[in-house]
């Protein structure tokens, strides 16, 4: 008997249609001989209709109650689930993130799991339940206040790995609008294909560079606690991508250097200009952004004669607002002559566990932007993954460019003769988490 953790998104469940069908997917898995626990996100577009509410009362609504509204979504979908599973002649238990023992810092609206107690839903299992636990949300585990916390866009994805590491289940199958990974996005680029499996290293770089059909947190749990995980289709039976970790072997065929090709227009650049040169500077800067729990992507600082630089960064456009306010308080602090913010610019990126051992490829890319006329404004880059800043109405002839050079022609530069490297009740939770937009995939939930 395998025990199988299935992640439904707010697609999936957004009808009662589709409720039915959820229900039946999950029953099929049960009745084949399987332990079943399932995670659910909101449905449809529950959690941003939420959202616009409350900033139709105010533009900055606390972030407390904002967890206290946005837990009631899934809330309501764990329960419609397990009423259309009981319709089906099946025993089955709904649980909040809370009973289902999810726990997490306090920080709202992107708290963090910190601990996963999985003795409920172990108990409810062992009285031959499915198991029902909404995703996205959790419970503080300090202080005697046990606050709602929720996880931030994706949530769902990690509470539904974190579960999967908690119980050592077999697998973890994230269930979505689209049947799994593709080398880039199929809406903007047609010949874009599926890939049959992906490393937990590239997936986490994707993940984190705009292809938003797993979030970033969700694939660190993996890896740290080798969570093999099955991205396919709510909609068809066809298999999807396995992530886990991967050899040649595991292949089994020649595999181009870039694995994928990602975009995010969910950025915004921020210059600091005219900040003194000294130490200690910059840790001010990033050690204030970081309090506020926002993250920060490229950084470029460049030196001036008069002893002061420029410092450029980038930011999610969803945190720039907040970002705003800590960053002009601390220019002010530091007497730098200005604070300028740019929400016109993308990111395009390369990812590929094989970059590196295969010099040149930065370059291709550099090249495949520059015969369409793409100015490149910032560049980053990491051993699997380069990324440059563009104007943000170049994204989509970006993308179609990039996917074209590595990933269409018969033998590029970059890959002629190359084969790609690929990279207990309780779970103690890793650090690091990146920023994901819309991208490569669109996110079911």
């Amino acid at each position: 008997m395998a025990l199988i953790v299935q992640k439904f998104g707010g697609s999936s469940v957004a009808n009662t249609e589709r409720l039915r069908r959820v229900a039946e997917r999950v029953v099929r898995t049960r009745r084949a001989g399987n332990q079943v626990v399932v995670v659910v996100s909101a449905q449809g577009d529950t959690t941003d209709d939420l959202i616009r509410k409350a900033k139709e009362l105010t533009p900055n609504p606390p972030r407390r109650e904002m967890d206290m509204l946005l837990a009631t979504g899934e809330q309501v979908s764990i329960a419609l689930l397990a009423i259309a599973i009981d319709c089906l002649g099946e025993p089955v238990v709904s649980l909040t993130g809370a009973q289902g023992g999810i726990y997490t810092d306090n920080v709202h609206t992107k708290a963090r799991i910190t601990r996963v107690s999985a003795d409920r839903v172990l108990r409810e299992l062992g009285a031959g339940k499915i198991v029902i636990v909404a995703g996205f949300q959790g419970i503080t585990v300090s202080g005697e206040d046990y606050e709602i916390t929720t996880l931030g866009r994706g949530g769902s994805d990690t509470t539904a790995v974190a579960l999967a590491a908690a119980l050592k289940a077999d697998m973890c199958e994230i269930y979505t609008d689209v049947t799994g990974v593709f080398t880039a996005d199929p809406r903007i680029v047609p010949n874009a294909r599926k890939l049959a499996a992906i490393s937990y290293g590239e997936m986490l770089e994707m993940a984190s560079l705009g292809a938003v059909v797993l979030q970033p947190r969700a694939v660190e749990f993996a890896a740290v606690y080798g969570v093999p995980i099955h991205v396919r289709s709510s909609f068809s039976d066809e298999p999807g991508t396995i992530v886990k970790e991967l050899t040649v072997m595991d292949t089994g065929e020649k595999e181009v250097v870039v694995t994928g090709v990602t975009h995010d227009t969910n950025v915004a650049k921020v210059v600091l200009v005219g900040v003194p040169d000294r130490p200690g500077v910059a840790a001010r800067i990033f050690g204030a952004l970081a309090a506020e729990r926002i993250n920060v992507d490229m950084i470029v600082q460049t030196t001036k004669e008069e002893k002061s630089t420029d410092l450029l960064f980038t930011i999610s456009r969803d945190d720039l607002a907040r970002a705003s306010q800590v960053v002009r308080k601390v220019a002010q602090e530091l007497g730098a002559k200005d604070v300028l913010e740019d929400q016109t610019v993308a990111k395009v990126s390369i990812v590929g566990a094989g970059m590196m051992m295969n010099p040149g490829v930065a370059a291709a890319m550099f090249e495949a932007l520059a015969e369409c006329g793409i100015n490149i404004q910032v560049i980053s880059t990491s051993e699997i993954k380069v990324s440059c800043l563009i104007d943000e109405s170049r994204v989509v002839e970006a993308v179609r460019a990039i996917h074209r050079r590595f990933l269409e022609d018969t033998l590029s530069p970059a890959d002629e003769g190359q084969t790609r490297t690929a990279g207990e009740a309780e779970v103690n939770a890793g650090a690091g988490s990146g920023n994901s937009g819309t991208g490569m995939i669109s996110r079911a939930g």
